[in-house]
């Protein structure tokens, strides 16, 4: 039988700052980038794992209040950091468990995404760093 996962209370850290009340979507997407193997000889082409390049987008509400989104992402753009997500607030677990993508890098930060009459939300990507996966 199938089963999803229903995601209401996901818990996202960035920097080591709780972020969750700010993130309103995720995608964690790990990526071994594919180096092709293929020598004379073969009819098809063969790959090999190369590189691990993986993503976590965020789409956040942008506030400017201390301690709030502009002010945790400001200083992180150009530079690596350590993101978290897990699907619960509930202790970690292996029905919870919390991926992690260490030494990511931040390339950009939009400063404004602004339409009349809507919350100012914003995209982010993490990219690279090495993921892992805790179940206790």
């Amino acid at each position: 039988m199938a089963t999803s996962t229903y995601l209401s209370n996901p818990v996202v850290t960035v920097n080591a700052v709780d972020m969750t009340d700010q993130t309103s979507a995720s995608t964690l997407t790990r990526v071994i980038e594919a180096l092709e193997s293929t020598s004379f000889g073969k009819t098809a082409r063969v790959y090999v794992g190369g590189l691990e390049n993986s993503t976590l987008t965020l789409t956040m509400y942008n506030s400017f209040a201390a301690s709030e989104t502009y002010a945790t992402l400001f200083g992180l753009v150009g530079t690596s950091t350590t993101v978290t997500i897990k699907p619960t607030s509930a202790a970690t677990s292996a029905t919870n468990p919390i991926s992690t993508l260490t030494g990511c890098y931040l390339e950009t930060l939009p400063i404004v995404n602004a339409a009349l009459g809507a919350l100012d939300t914003i995209d982010i990507t993490f990219t690279g760093g090495v993921y892992s996966v805790a179940t206790s």
